[in-house]
């Protein structure tokens, strides 16, 4: 059977080559490709020759009605965005059903390293996986164990060097795209500020978190973690009751020091990507002493996730991919939010005060059913920044993005 052409348009992507990438893949297999550029390190990272580029320089709420003509210009039936919430994708995502246009999402992988996420219409809290614990357990006894992932190394240099040529790209924005406004809160400059200076500290950090972590282990207290999220990542952002981390700390916190067991100690661990403009050290200590809990509180900047929740009594999560890590290693885990893994049988389904006294471990059996079927259906293994996960994440997607439905609907 030939293979069904169609007119791909590409939107804002991760600050990296993957787009590029994946559209010459695309046009290799007989795709049509049409690019959207909103920003100066957009057409930087573009770099390709043709005439189906078109540049945005016009006001936010333009927005809509200039992608829409992009759409009947060149029939376009499918689009592709690195993210479903930022303000420059919500208009085309969200008028593109109307008129039969499939949108793809990336995203960083739900399972890491070594895998992306790409999923239709959303990902995340719009991901369009069921929230039925019994389809999972139906729908994964059905599938073979997915196989090992192709091994690549991820350096986050060549991730940082990525980002910052984008946005040196982005000083010619006031010329460029007048209009433009990033969908960060933080801007370039203060970001990197912040990594030069918490990469500075962490050799002392590292020292100082293994004696915390070691002397937290032996002395077999009862302990539950809390890994934190970014503050500007959209699961916060957007799929969260939640304003911010600090919002986090203050509500678990409270909660810890009103109803969990005495001998129980909270280990609050930051994000090992946090810019380290927060200062969420001295907030936990403020807060700390303010319950009149310091004895059980222990703060960590670095130290490995993997190895404190396999020990770990229980873990508090918003809707981090950590959360998956945790039920992963058979550890009862609490979500907050509404991640895609909120499911009875994987997550405590009571409240947070209960979860303290009484967290009840999940189910390995449904959690095996649960990640077969997650892989199955939105995983590809590659990566986005060097160049071997480059090439497998491009293979895999554009394998995906041409045929006519994807794995989840396959199944649904």
């Amino acid at each position: 059977m030939a293979l069904e052409k169609r007119t791909f348009l590409f939107l804002q992507g991760v600050c990296s080559p993957f787009n590029t990438r994946l559209a010459s893949r695309l046009e290799d297999d007989g795709h049509r490709v049409i690019k959207l550029n909103f920003n100066a390190g957009d057409i930087a990272y573009w770099g390709r020759q043709g005439h189906h580029r078109h540049l945005f320089r016009g006001r936010p709420e333009a927005l809509g009605d200039y992608v829409k003509t992009l759409w009947q210009r060149y029939g376009v039936t499918d689009q592709i965005a690195f993210g479903d919430r930022r303000p420059i994708h919500r208009s085309a995502v969200e008028n593109a059903p109307q008129s039969g246009i499939r949108t793809h999402v990336f995203e960083e992988g739900y399972f890491r390293p070594f895998w992306i996420t790409l999923e239709r219409e959303g990902v995340n809290g719009h991901s369009l996986l069921p929230r039925d614990p019994q389809w999972f357990w139906d729908v994964g006894r059905s599938l073979p164990e997915p196989p090992p992932p192709t091994r690549f190394k991820s350096r986050f240099k060549v991730r940082a060097l990525h980002d910052v040529c984008y946005h040196v790209a982005g000083l010619t924005n006031p010329l460029v795209a007048p209009h433009y406004r990033n969908h960060s809160s933080i801007i370039a400059p203060q970001e990197y500020a912040g990594y030069i200076r918490r990469f500075a500290w962490l050799r002392y950090w590292k020292a100082r978190d293994h004696a915390r972590i070691r002397s937290l282990l032996l002395s077999r207290r009862p302990f539950f973690i809390l890994p934190l999220q970014l503050n500007t990542d959209a699961q916060i952002r957007d799929h969260s009751v939640y304003a911010n981390m600090q919002e986090v700390i203050a509500a678990t916190l409270a909660s810890f020091a009103a109803h969990a067991p005495e001998k129980a100690v909270l280990c609050i661990k930051n994000h090992p990507l946090d810019q380290g403009l927060n200062h969420y050290a001295q907030l936990v200590l403020r807060l700390a002493r303010e319950y009149d809990i310091e004895q059980r509180v222990v703060y960590l900047e670095s130290g490995d996730l993997n190895r404190i929740t396999r020990h770990a009594a229980g873990t508090v999560t918003v809707n981090s991919t950590t959360g998956l890590v945790s039920i992963g290693q058979n550890c009862p885990t609490i979500a907050l939010g509404d991640p895609i893994y909120q499911l009875a049988g994987l997550t405590f389904q009571g409240s947070l005060k209960d979860f303290w006294q009484h967290p009840e471990p999940p189910s390995p059996e449904l959690f095996t059913y649960f990640h077969r079927t997650v892989m199955h259906t939105t995983q590809i293994n590659g990566g986005f920044y060097n160049q071997p996960g480059l090439d497998l994440a491009a293979d895999g997607a554009a394998q995906r993005l041409s045929a006519s439905t994807s794995p989840l609907e396959q199944l649904l």
